[in-house]
């Protein structure tokens, strides 16, 4: 039987499978900690998040990234904004921190040859200061929640090593999750900040449900309560991976798509880190404790 293999597989490789999701790990920390030498900031963060200024412009003119770019002359963020069913271009978001509004508005006049209207035209104005407050309250939040979670799993379970495996696969899903962001080149804002904290959510579920299943529940063997639980656990994830394609497919609002495509990468990332290395860490665990 499919089942059979995987646990003759699993009962044999398990140490080397635990530590997969270790290594790429310890490969995000090390392109976070670049990152950050290199910056000063573990991410790329937009306007939201380090001041600056959101054009929007509805034109039916088509600009390429560059050509926009070029015309402002200073280092920018152009997303465009389109018609999912036609595919037809409807305009542009500049996302710029070196440029007034009046800078943007002549720029966009005289270079780009574009009537600025109050109908096609808006605009977002966030202060460093302002953005500086909002980054700090965001990742203290980020910090107080993570805490909190690994609080009420010390609480839950009551024994180190099951608490520390679920707690170190929320860890891996967000880490490595920042280090996929910057390979991306995705800015982030407060909406992204918003996806990291929910990715703790995602992350424990899943981890908890195979904790609880392999040292609380005592029916059948060990790995048929872990293969149970693996089951429920990614049929949830199944499920909520498929509602975030819909959203990127779908959805028009570049908030939505940045959310969901943050909690999309964490589901895939949280696979790994759960059903490899907590895994691993509570089969060591259970058999060493004699729970079968």
């Amino acid at each position: 039987m499919f089942k059979d293999k995987i646990e003759s597989f699993w009962s044999k490789n398990y140490k080397w499978l635990m530590f997969i999701p270790i290594i790429i790990l310890i490969i995000s920390l090390v392109l976070i900690g670049a990152k950050f030498a290199r910056t000063g900031d573990l991410f790329n963060k937009d306007v939201t998040l380090r001041g600056g200024i959101a054009a929007t412009i509805y034109t039916d003119k088509v600009f390429i990234e560059e050509e926009v770019k070029s015309a402002l002359g200073v280092e920018a963020t152009i997303k465009k904004l389109g018609d999912i069913t036609t595919g037809k271009q409807l305009g542009f978001i500049i996302e710029v921190s070196d440029l007034t509004e009046e800078q943007l508005k002549v720029i966009l006049k005289d270079k780009l040859n574009l009537e600025i209207t109050k109908e096609n035209f808006s605009i977002e104005v966030t202060t460093p200061k302002l953005s500086q407050a909002f980054f700090k309250q965001l990742m203290i939040a980020l910090l107080f929640a993570f805490i909190l979670m690994g609080i009420s799993v010390f609480i839950a379970f009551r024994t180190f090593v099951p608490s520390i495996a679920v707690i170190a696969a929320a860890f891996m899903d967000i880490t490595i999750t920042v280090a996929i962001i910057n390979l991306l080149g995705i800015n982030v804002s407060t909406a992204g900040i918003v996806a990291l904290l929910l990715v703790i959510g995602y992350s424990v579920d899943t981890d908890i449900l195979l904790t609880s299943y392999s040292i609380k529940k005592k029916e059948g063997k060990l790995f048929d309560r872990m293969w149970h639980s693996m089951k429920t656990g990614l049929t949830m994830t199944a499920c909520a991976t498929v509602v975030m394609l819909t959203g990127l497919i779908l959805s028009n609002s570049l908030v939505i798509r940045e959310m969901f495509l943050i909690i999309f990468i964490a589901l895939i990332v949280d696979v790994i880190s759960t059903y490899f290395t907590n895994a691993g860490m509570l089969w060591n665990y259970c058999k060493r404790k004699n729970i079968s």
